[in-house]
């Protein structure tokens, strides 16, 4: 049963669409960056000064040094945030590595337990970006699971399969997918499964 599925486009329109993904994903990319190499490492920056101003100065001062060590707990807990917008802008480690430490590092997070089967393929940052994210919809919460993600190419296109999806979560995954000419499509659960989780298959071309 296909969930949502995109339009039939042909010809220039899927060169458009695919155009408008790579903008959509470089951006994302880009901010993360801005980000990290950024407002983070003048954050880290920051907190070391701190922390040597603390020793300069007399041991008596007990107040001041007290102020210095609350202001860089605090400068710690902003540059956590910063590092965890810039996961959800574009992992570092998608751009780095790729979608199966990527993937495997989101799962590791995960209560419920998560099986990934990747190759060590690139695939541009537009499709990683897409299905990172679509996957990530359909990972578990709390102590639901397990799921199963395979990720494999099939003669033009890169399949993803990803079975033991809460159905509430199947209408997170279109998004990415659309853009790129991608089709989404979704499976009941097998006979011999006592739970409603569901099987969701995306499809994007990748020639």
């Amino acid at each position: 049963m296909a969930l949502d599925p995109a339009p039939l486009v042909l010809g220039d329109d899927v060169a458009r669409l695919r155009r408008t993904a790579r903008r959509h994903w470089a951006a994302r990319r880009d901010l993360e960056r801005r980000l990290h190499d950024g407002a983070a490492l003048r954050v880290s920056a920051l907190t070391l000064r701190l922390g040597l101003l603390r020793h300069l100065h007399p041991e008596g001062e007990h107040e001041f040094r007290v102020a210095v060590e609350g202001l860089q707990d605090e400068l710690h807990l902003v540059l956590q945030e910063l590092r965890d917008i810039a996961g959800r802008l574009y992992p570092p480690l998608l751009d780095e590595a790729g979608l199966g430490p990527a993937l495997r590092e989101a799962a590791g997070q995960c209560t419920a337990p998560v099986r990934i089967d990747a190759p060590d393929d690139r695939f541009g940052p537009d499709v990683e970006g897409a299905v990172y994210f679509a996957v990530l919809g359909c990972l578990p919460d709390g102590e639901a699971g397990p799921v199963e993600v395979v990720i494999r190419h099939e003669a033009d296109d890169l399949v993803v399969l990803v079975s033991g999806v809460d159905p509430c979560q199947a209408v997170t995954v279109h998004d990415g997918v659309r853009l790129l000419g991608g089709t989404v499509t979704m499976g009941g659960p097998a006979e011999d499964v006592s739970t409603d989780a569901i099987s969701i298959t995306v499809r994007i071309p990748c020639a």
